[in-house]
């Protein structure tokens, strides 16, 4: 089940744009234009991670940072704030009202995606999904492995030939492709990227159902067969 996100913003442009690109990173998005339904929100649905602005009308970001913290549901649910607001006074500010991360506007979107999988993952039990994601069938990942490595023994004997359809992998897809189609497990793609086991087991998933295919050798063989690794 991909992490939940709330988004609260009060630019419509920029809340849209952002989420899609959370959304295509693999993150489920809900979004508010403004403190008050975000936190309305809140009630119905608690979020694994908040993305909230500072300038907003009514309630700013951090009379909302504060009702936040004021909740015991709530203390320790990662928050990040966007903000066009980007001096020392005002991150100080922020980070002394319990905000985890401070993106200044305007921002890479990667780098967005970079901060929400680290916090993220700094609050799953790691070693636990771990231990969840690599025990069972083990011994059949350990097989897929070997065919891996031996299709890419064979990569050149692998006629490419051009994608019937085209692909539209993210940033972070592409990379874990290609991690893949070098032969790595999840936990060792997961300690290449910097981040969880379980976002790479989430990317991995998400690979198999743009590209129709049903294990990691079906994969790679896909992969190698278009092109799509590099």
């Amino acid at each position: 089940m991909s992490a939940q996100l709330l988004l609260v913003d009060d630019e419509p442009g920029l809340r849209e744009a952002v989420k899609d690109y959370l959304e295509d990173s693999g993150f489920s998005v809900q979004v508010a234009s403004n403190a008050r339904e975000g936190w309305d929100l809140m009630q119905q649905n608690t979020p694994d991670l908040l993305i909230s602005d500072i300038m907003m009308p009514q309630v700013d970001g951090y009379q909302f940072l504060k009702q936040v913290r004021d909740d015991a549901r709530f203390k320790s649910l990662p928050v990040i704030f966007l903000t066009a607001k980007g001096m020392t006074g005002d991150r100080i500010q922020g980070y002394q009202a319990g905000v985890d991360a401070y993106l200044p506007k305007p921002f890479d979107p990667d780098e967005l995606v970079a901060i929400v999988e680290n916090l993220l993952a700094r609050r799953t039990p790691v070693q636990q999904s771990d231990d969840e994601a690599e025990t069972p069938d083990i011994a059949e990942l350990a097989k897929q492995i070997a065919q891996i490595k031996a299709l890419l023994t064979q990569k050149n004997a692998i006629a490419q030939s051009p994608a019937p359809f085209t692909i539209d992998l993210t940033p972070r897809e592409q990379s874990v492709l290609n991690l893949v189609a070098e032969g790595l497990m999840n936990k060792e793609i997961a300690r290449r990227l910097d981040t969880s086991v379980r976002n790479v087991e989430k990317y991995v998933s998400r690979l198999f159902s743009k590209t129709g295919t049903n294990s990691r050798t079906e994969l790679v063989r896909f992969a190698l067969e278009h092109g799509l690794a590099k």
